[in-house]
């Protein structure tokens, strides 16, 4: 594509919009960047933009600008938006951030290094700093990118190029990206998420398998969640390619799985009726829960589909250090463990990180965003010691205990402010015994009473070394 001269609207500042407006003017179109909000920090990111030669129209991202060809968007903008459904009307493609960096990943005769690619509902930044890991360890250039880490705009278009990118996408990046063809790719797991933006549940799950349209060697699905391996069937792939599947127990042909505590290929070798190779031992995960042991054979099959040796599989696991507040042990205070998962923003998330542990003290609530409680409340009730709620929506998960789990107890603590965590944490302390853990997995959004669910995790951090201090 000639960009000199094209006529470019990118829709919303921030942390795609602003690198997508910077390289689009570098490329010689004219751009406009519109943008609802019109604060000092937007005012400020104009400005700046400005002096590239960019125009900003701040308090309308409504209006489509006269002349539009193309308009690139941030990957959170709605799909109805008014902007949209003008440039419907006026016949404009609509491309996000990632639909750029793939359209550009070999400008300027660059040459283009493959995507290895991850979605799910959960558990994809985890996954693809597994896979990064595992692909240094192999001797590769590469970085994780994409919903995570640098820009994929930057990793394109860099001066070094990469021999391969291990690449995290949304399902709102994957809804605004229809040319995106990847090495291979993966769909960890599919549950209710982001339906308010998507519209369905049918909706969201044809967006998140658009990662697996156009792949060229493997199609990795989760041979637990039946609806992952739905969207291999549905998806348009190369000649050859595999449909690739992982599983915490033994792995059948075309597998990769877990054997007397060993992760087993038996996909990527020869005769693989009869043949598995071993790659490492589940106590090479850190750490090792069962969901993220299926992290690290997703990651690893990725790798294997790349043609990562094995040793390197095992070595790059062993590198990987997660990042905080994913299942992340705070300390241990008078023979309890402290958990702190407060990335478990979800119920999908929340029933992986009880599953994990056994008995726990569940630290829980927040901002339900339209959840409901009762298939994880009953599915995890045997595990409970006890229950302390925070949180604005905390009644749903009180009253879903009260149903399914009437027998443990639950200590409601009846308010939102960023206090209550250090409350939370002497309550379950009183709940729990030696032996015991207590998990904050709130299986709610933080925004209630912190800024992100980094903020509520530092509180749970925070409570538990002052209870610890006090303990010594």
């Amino acid at each position: 594509m000639t960009w000199t001269g094209k006529r470019v609207t990118v829709a919303g500042l921030g942390v795609s919009g602003i690198p997508a407006a910077r390289v689009l003017r570098g490329l010689g179109a004219h751009v406009t960047v519109v943008n609802d909000g019109d604060d000092e920090r937007s005012r400020a990111q104009a400005a700046e933009l400005e002096a590239l030669g960019v125009t900003v129209r701040l308090g309308d991202g409504a209006t489509l600008p006269e002349g539009t060809e193309l308009i690139v968007t941030a990957p959170g903008w709605k799909p109805d938006k008014p902007l949209f459904l003008a440039a419907a009307e006026a016949g404009v493609e609509i491309w996000g951030d990632v639909e750029l960096a793939w359209r550009l990943r070999g400008h300027g005769g660059r040459k283009p290094a493959p995507w290895l690619a991850v979605t799910g509902t959960n558990g994809k930044t985890t996954t693809v700093r597994m896979l990064a890991s595992i692909l240094q360890a192999a001797g590769l250039r590469t970085a994780a990118v994409g919903n995570i880490g640098v820009s994929l705009l930057d990793a394109v278009l860099g001066d070094e190029p990469y021999d391969v990118l291990a690449v995290e996408l949304s399902s709102y990046q994957l809804h605004w990206a229809p040319s995106l063809r990847a090495h291979s790719a993966a769909v960890l797991n599919l549950a209710p998420d982001h339906l308010d933006w998507h519209g369905s549940m049918e909706a969201y799950a044809a967006d998140k398998g658009r990662i697996y349209q156009g792949n060229q060697v493997a199609c990795v699905y989760n041979a637990a969640d039946p609806a992952t391996e739905d969207l291999v069937r549905e998806a348009d792939v190369e000649e050859g390619c595999r449909a690739i599947g992982f599983t915490l127990g033994p792995p059948a042909p075309s597998q990769l799985g877990v054997v007397d505590g060993i992760l087993v290929d038996r996909a990527f070798v020869t005769n693989r009726q009869k043949n598995a190779q071993e790659l490492a031992e589940v106590a090479d995960v850190n750490p090792p829960a069962p969901h993220n042991v299926a992290n690290a054979l997703a990651a690893a099959a990725l790798a294997r589909a790349y043609g990562v040796e094995p040793a390197a599989v095992r070595d790059g696991l062993r590198a990987f250090r997660p990042d905080a507040h994913r299942i992340e042990h705070v300390a241990d205070v008078a023979g309890v463990a402290y958990v702190d998962d407060s990335k478990a923003t979800n119920t999908h998330a929340t029933e992986a990180s009880l599953a994990a542990y056994d008995p726990i003290v569940w630290i829980a609530g927040g901002l339900a965003k339209g959840a409901t409680f009762d298939e994880l409340v009953e599915k995890s009730a045997k595990r409970l010691r006890g229950a302390v709620l925070i949180g604005a929506d905390r009644a749903l998960i009180r009253e879903a205990l009260a149903r399914h789990a009437p027998e443990v107890p639950v200590v409601d603590l009846d308010r939102t402010d960023t206090g209550a965590m250090s409350a939370a944490v002497r309550e379950a302390a009183r709940l729990a015994r030696p032996g015991d853990t207590v998990l904050l997995a709130p299986a709610c959004a933080s925004m209630d009473m912190y800024t992100n669910y980094n903020k509520r995790g530092e509180a749970f951090a925070d409570a538990v070394r002052e209870l610890a201090a006090e303990r010594d």
